[in-house]
């Protein structure tokens, strides 16, 4: 201070200034600053629990190291291997090259970053890297193998480039297989790749290149829009607008990722309430909101083969029969191998008491999904069912349908019943066939008004036929009224119960 007294003036005051600062470092370094014995306490705490696989807690103490010790290119090294342990290559990178810096002789950071950069395809100075590791050590092994895979590299995107040119994207997908191995953190040779799959037709293999590639870059939002698009297209509506909100993440102004997620949350909304009505059997509804899916997306058949799947599932539901099944048919037609659709149809054709063509779509169905229990179980009651029509259907006697009601039921039969009363006819022969007709209404009656009875008779079983009975169908059978007319002889008077 006072050699810069005497020097007085400008230079004087440049003097102090500049001892001024040399004095904050050093009170600063004492404030903020850590001391040795700390610094080392990081780097022993943060060697032990990257042994013990505790990586963000060892992070945390390589982080106080840095900050305690930023000139000390051992720490940066250290810090490095556990963001690559972590899998964070790209953090790992930076902590490198500062370690290189700061010492340019130290070679393992010059491998390990050597290996990184052709992980990430950038073989122009992966090579410097190994190179100056081969300078100074002309035998070392890794560093002979890992430049070989440099030069193998290089040839083989120079050739898949070209191949790719010329429109060959089956053979560009195959050399680009081994360039994927070699450099797998490379979005460049992924996005390639998934754009040959795109144009052999294959959008699944495109989707598994592309959700890497995706984060192998730190703004990606035109693969993020690719990615949602490809997946769009594929039915895949939730996974679309997961990685559309990837895109806006990065750019919430992006017009051609807001667009597309505009759509795509409007469709998903509406899928998610018409399968959330069906939960809840509002079936009509259900309708109504798949039909709106197809005014929303009309383009991807996806989407309307997936809506004239469920309106056809929703109609059996209703127990609207002709009109599931000319729903069904218009959904087979689009999807022939669509086990639900035909499953569903068969459930109408039921509904229709056409047992016939129900057998055929459960066994046609069955071709297709020989596994599934519910359509064995339901091919085993269109048999059965099918079995009993041709001895009774009680349903096709009274005249009613499958889902007609109790009051329904009752109606039908005392209209039947008064019409075939045997006491209505005259000669012999006209009484026998009434009988025959009046039981079979009665018996009818007796079933389908027995929620028990009508239960199994539903399921394809016939409760009033002997082979069901408990004892094997040696007994006589009950009659549902009070009397049994082939005991009865030649002249009897009928009495039965309307109710």
């Amino acid at each position: 201070m006072e050699w810069c007294r005497r020097a007085g003036g400008v230079s004087g005051l440049l003097c102090s200034m500049s001892l001024l600062c040399v004095l904050l470092d050093i009170q600063l370094d004492g404030v903020l600053g850590a001391t040795q014995a700390e610094i080392e306490h990081h780097l022993e705490m943060g060697r032990k629990l990257l042994a013990a696989g505790q990586l963000a807690e060892a992070l945390s103490h390589y982080h106080s190291a840095v900050e305690g010790d930023s000139k000390n290119y051992l720490t940066y090294y250290k810090r490095a291997a556990v963001f690559l342990a972590m899998g964070k290559a790209r953090s790992a990178l930076p902590d490198l090259t500062r370690a290189i810096q700061l010492k340019p002789d130290f070679l393992p950071a010059r491998l390990q970053r050597g290996n990184i950069l052709l992980k990430q395809g950038n073989t122009q100075e992966a090579r410097e890297d190994f190179e100056t590791v081969l300078q100074r050590y002309s035998d070392h092994k890794e560093a002979e193998e890992q430049l070989m895979k440099v030069n193998e590299l290089e040839e083989l995107q120079e050739e898949a480039h070209a191949t790719y040119h010329q429109g060959d994207y089956s053979a560009t997908a195959s050399m680009l297989e081994r360039v994927v191995e070699i450099s797998p953190w490379d979005p460049e040779t992924r996005e390639l790749r998934a754009e040959c799959f795109i144009r052999m037709g294959d959008p699944q293999k495109a989707i598994l290149d592309l959700t890497p590639a995706a984060r192998l870059r730190n703004d990606n939002r035109a693969v993020f829009l690719k990615l949602s698009l490809l997946q769009y297209s594929l039915g895949e509506h939730h996974e679309s607008l997961n990685h559309i909100r990837e895109c806006l993440k990065l750019d919430q102004d992006d017009k051609d990722c807001f667009s597309h997620y505009k759509q795509v949350k409007k469709l998903s909304k509406q899928l998610d309430s018409a399968e959330e009505l069906i939960q809840q059997e509002r079936y009509q509804e259900s309708i109504e909101k798949y039909e709106s899916v197809m005014k929303t997306e009309p383009s991807i058949p996806f989407y309307t083969n997936l809506a004239k799947e469920r309106i056809c599932f929703c109609l059996v539901k209703l127990q609207l029969a002709n009109e599931a099944i000319d729903a069904c048919s218009e959904a087979h037609q689009r999807d022939p191998r669509n086990t639900n659709i035909l499953r569903d149809r068969a459930e109408a054709f039921i509904l229709n008491q056409d047992y016939e063509k129900a057998v055929e779509d459960y066994q046609e169905a069955r071709e297709f999904d020989g596994d599934s229990s519910s359509i064995r179980e339901g091919l085993e009651r269109a048999q059965k069912l099918l079995k009993i029509s041709r001895k009774r259907d009680y349903y096709k006697i009274l005249g009613v349908a499958r889902n007609a009601n109790k009051q329904e039921i009752i109606k039908a039969y005392r209209k039947l019943a008064q019409q075939w009363h045997p006491d209505n006819f005259q000669s012999e022969a006209d009484k026998k066939e009434a009988e025959k007709k009046f039981i079979d209404i009665a018996s009818a009656k007796e079933v389908l008004t027995d929620p028990e009875m009508r239960q199994k008779f539903d399921e394809g079983e016939d409760p009033l036929d002997p082979e069901n009975q408990q004892g094997g169908g040696g007994g006589q059978r009950a009659w549902p009224f009070h009397f049994n007319p082939f005991e009865s002889g030649g002249n009897f008077h009928f009495k039965f119960e309307y109710n």
